[in-house]
C-alpha cells in the first residue's frame, strides 16, 4: 500500500499514534538569508509553477531548489532524495514512494540512515498529506533503526511549494506545528529545514 493511502485518522489507527496540534515548534529557530541565486531562482520559476499549477511542477521548480539550498547551507553533508522507493515495512503499509528525504548521511547513490527529515508534495491540500507525510516518517525512523542507528526525533513537512506545515514525531506522538509558513518567509522555511539536519 503506498503511503499515500494513509490519511490521519488511518495513520493513528494503525500505528497508535496520537497528534499534539497546540504548539509553536519552531518558534526559537532563526531565519536564514535566501542566496541571491535561490532567490532569482523563485522569483522566475515560481510563476510557472503556479501556472502549470501540478504537484509534479512545485516539486521540480519551487520545492526541490529549497533543498538544494539547505544542501549548500550544510556544506553538502546530507542526502537528498527525489520520488525515490523507500520499502520498509510493506506488511504494514509502510512502502511506495517518497516525495523527498533528507539524510545526514553523505552518500548520494542509496539511501542511507540517519534519514532525519521527509517533505511531501501536495499540489493544493496540506491536511490531505498529514497522514503520508506520518507515514513516512514512521518508515524513517523504523528504517533507522534497522540500521543501528535510531535517533529521537523524525522531522517531516508537508507543503505546496508556497505554503509549508512541519511536523516532528517523537516516541508515539506526531506534533503538528500549529504555524504554516508562506513562500514569501523562504528565510524561514530554510531556518527550520536547517534547524532538522543539526546534529
Amino acid at each position: 500500500m503506498p503511503y499515500s493511502n494513509f490519511t490521519l485518522s488511518k495513520v493513528k489507527a494503525d500505528f497508535g499514534i496520537v497528534t499534539q496540534e497546540d504548539r509553536e515548534l519552531f518558534a526559537d529557530v532563526a531565519p536564514i538569508k535566501p542566496s541571491e541565486l535561490l532567490t532569482l531562482t523563485l522569483k522566475d520559476q515560481l510563476p510557472l509553477a503556479m501556472a502549470i499549477n501540478t504537484e509534479k511542477a512545485r516539486s521540480e521548480l519551487v520545492i526541490m531548489p529549497i533543498l538544494m539550498e539547505v544542501r549548500r547551507r550544510v556544506t553538502h553533508q546530507i542526502s537528498v532524495f527525489s520520488g525515490s522507493s523507500f520499502e520498509v515495512d510493506p506488511a504494514r503499509g509502510l512502502d511506495g514512494r517518497c516525495d523527498f528525504i533528507l539524510s545526514r548521511a553523505s552518500e548520494q547513490y542509496y539511501i542511507s540512515s540517519p534519514i532525519v527529515t521527509i517533505v511531501e508534495a501536495k499540489n493544493e491540500n496540506i491536511p490531505s498529506g498529514l497522514g503520508q507525510c506520518i507515514a513516512t516518517m514512521l518508515a524513517a525512523r523504523l528504517f533507522n533503526q534497522r540500521e543501528g542507528n535510531a535517533i529521537e526525533t523524525v522531522s517531516g513537512a508537508v507543503t505546496t511549494g508556497t505554503d509549508w506545515k512541519f511536523l516532528k514525531l517523537v516516541g508515539q506522538t506526531a506534533c503538528i506545528d500549529v504555524s504554516d509558513y508562506f513562500i514569501k518567509e523562504v528565510d524561514k522555511i530554510l531556518g527550520i529545514l536547517v534547524s532538522t539536519l543539526q546534529i
